[in-house]
């Protein structure tokens, strides 16, 4: 990486730093204004509680001490890099976190791959056969996968491939009943990974698809693209050297604004799918009121959003570059 370029994502990881605390304030604002904390939770699942008990708890975790100190509390522990204990797990937020985060980060980047490549494929044949059966058929899948709920697509693929045919695992990551090891264990990941992740991608596929299309049919009607086409170059040629390139700069500034949507999709996907993930993890947070937990993943969230735009950034100056980064 070129000195330019590690300029620029020291920069925008500064920039960065008050993004992340308005992310703090925003959340802890959010959480302490809904009603019901841990102690609820806890007073909830036993079944009965008893005032005092109920007080002997709040004063444990500290939720008795006014917002404001709980605020500047976070925020100190923010700065040196530590969120605290888990209220629900009472382990450290950072390891709980960590243990959630590499599914997660498996399961959005195999669906961002299956969306990207699907989407420009799907994409680039409905603008070569515009107007024919296959463009209207390309359309009506994409409009179809647009449109549905991903959590509604996840349950049908559910029932299809696994409740009916009985070809694919329903949830988990891997087989529990199973000790896997090496090929095998890689093998049952992947197999409990296609369903979740064809699920989490079809919404973008769609996105892509469509922003392909139309891109395509944009570039065709440029003066070059005529004189490739005049000297008689090669359908196919004409397409990857001459025609690809340009539409590929939306689809990657794209692909870096729905990095947020993945993470926010995986929620739905990872709940259904029971995937042991941070979107399943931030689901059980919020219900159990783990405050330090919930504001610990947002934080992280925001932080690889803020990452893969960095990359995103870093790609289109490769692509093209008269583009440079500043």
């Amino acid at each position: 990486m070129s000195i330019p370029h590690l300029t620029f994502v020291g920069r925008r990881l500064l920039q960065a730093i008050p993004l992340l605390f308005a992310v703090v304030i925003f959340s802890f604002t959010i959480l302490h204004l809904s009603q019901g904390d841990i102690a609820d939770v806890m007073a909830g699942e036993s079944g009965a509680a008893s005032p005092a008990i109920l007080r002997d708890i709040r004063h444990s975790f500290g939720l008795d001490q006014p917002a404001m100190t709980q605020l500047a509390e976070l925020g100190s522990r923010v700065i040196r890099f530590n969120l605290g204990k888990s209220l629900r797990y009472d382990k450290p937020v950072t390891d709980v976190i960590f243990e959630r985060t590499l599914p997660t980060l498996l399961l959005t980047t195999t669906s961002m791959f299956i969306s990207l490549i699907l989407g420009v494929a799907c994409g680039a044949v409905a603008a070569l056969n515009r107007g024919t059966i296959i463009d209207d058929a390309i359309f009506v899948i994409s409009l179809i996968t647009y449109a549905t709920p991903m959590f509604w697509t996840g349950l049908l693929l559910i029932i299809l491939f696994s409740a009916r045919l009985d070809w694919l695992p329903t949830s988990g990551m891997t087989d529990a009943a199973l000790e896997t090891h090496g090929l095998s264990y890689v093998v049952d990941v992947l197999r409990h990974l296609l369903l979740p992740s064809v699920t989490l991608s079809t919404v973008h596929f769609a996105i892509y698809t469509r922003l392909m299309r139309a891109s395509l049919l944009e570039v065709a009607g440029l003066d070059y693209v005529r004189t490739a086409q005049a000297k008689g170059l090669p359908r196919h040629r004409i397409l990857i050297k001459h025609m690809l390139p340009t539409p590929l700069l939306p689809i990657v500034t794209m692909a870096g604004v729905q990095a947020g949507a993945l993470l926010g999709g995986a929620v739905l996907v990872e709940t259904v799918f029971a995937w042991p993930g941070l979107g399943r993890l931030t689901y059980e947070a919020v219900f159990q009121r783990d405050y330090p937990l919930l504001t610990g993943i947002l934080i992280l969230t925001s932080f690889l959003v803020v990452a893969v735009n960095i990359v995103i950034d870093i790609i289109y100056s490769v692509l093209d570059p008269r583009i440079s980064i500043r």
